[in-house]
């Protein structure tokens, strides 16, 4: 029997009731867990799966911490807490300034806005008991940070091939204990149609490779001719360059894409790589987000 990954799930306009539909599915065919992305509201999204479903594991891959008060953020996430019984892990992160630009924020140094946080989020009185906290990680700083002051961490598009020099920023007890959570969310497609599932996985990272701190992680694995060369293209405006050098190498260290088969030995090779959660993120060579979910459903 494989092991489950989890899966991320967001709730877009028009199709919110059929997500939480979905997500009673993912239930009941045996996944390790839900986890929702920054897009849309993802603490309304675990409200209501708090109430939809009854035993899976599920929170927030990533709410970036500058987007409410921390009253706020404190008084939901305990909210939530205590009416999924547990269930409920609070993946916060400092997003990226486009994100943040957009509405008007600006940030300080990550790690420390991300301690500042945390020790204000504690600090907040009668919110009531607070959830597991899981930081949003990419280097070592942020990764030690997250056994010092929460109860995990989660990369979003990490490279496989270096998860292990990644995770030495960790203590062995963390590394091992099923209590300190650990995942990666994986752009991930299935289709026999090898090359349209790797462009599909191409389309979903183009934006990120715009964005300084993972082009430095990316170095930081191993590939920097790679991302020089997207940093000279966005340099020159010479932006439909960039997919040139989101090489087939680099695409299977940080995705999933193929047959079933490929698809799920490449998640066990996530489990043992040290991901003890991988959150597949489905796309489509043929379709939308629900398609992809059926395509999800039929290999396991």
């Amino acid at each position: 029997m494989s092991r489950m990954p989890a899966l991320s799930l967001a709730a877009v306009p028009g199709r919110r009731k059929a997500t939480i539909e979905l997500a009673t599915e993912i239930e009941n065919r045996g996944f390790s867990g839900i986890y929702g992305p920054s897009l849309g509201d993802a603490m309304a999204l675990m409200e209501a799966l708090a109430f939809a479903t009854k035993e899976i594991s599920f929170g927030t891959s990533i709410m970036p911490i500058y987007f409410r008060q921390v009253m706020d953020h404190a008084s939901t996430a305990s909210f939530i807490h205590e009416i999924s019984g547990g269930r409920f892990r609070f993946g916060i992160g400092v997003s990226h300034a486009p994100a943040l630009q957009a509405r008007g924020l600006s940030a300080g140094k990550p790690l420390t806005d991300m301690r500042s946080f945390v020790d204000d989020l504690k600090a907040v009185p009668r919110a009531g008991e607070l959830p597991p906290l899981v930081l949003a990680t990419l280097r070592k700083k942020m990764i030690a940070l997250s056994e010092e002051i929460g109860q995990g961490m989660v990369f979003a598009n990490g490279a496989r091939s270096h998860m292990q020099e990644s995770l030495t920023a960790l203590s062995d007890d963390a590394r091992t204990n099923d209590s300190f959570f650990i995942g990666d969310m994986i752009p991930t497609c299935i289709s026999d149609d090898i090359e349209a599932a790797k462009a599909v996985n191409r389309k979903t990272l183009t934006g990120y490779a715009m964005l300084p701190n993972y082009r430095n992680y990316w170095k930081e694995a191993g590939y920097v001719e790679e991302m020089e060369g997207i940093e000279k293209a966005i340099e020159d405006g010479e932006m439909e360059k960039i997919p040139h050098f989101l090489t087939d190498t680099w695409l299977a260290d940080t995705t999933l894409f193929g047959t079933a088969t490929q698809v799920r030995d490449g998640v066990e090779a996530w489990f043992d790589a040290g991901i003890k959660t991988p959150i597949l993120v489905p796309s489509s060579a043929n379709g939308g987000q629900m398609v992809a979910f059926e395509e999800l459903f039929a290999i396991y």
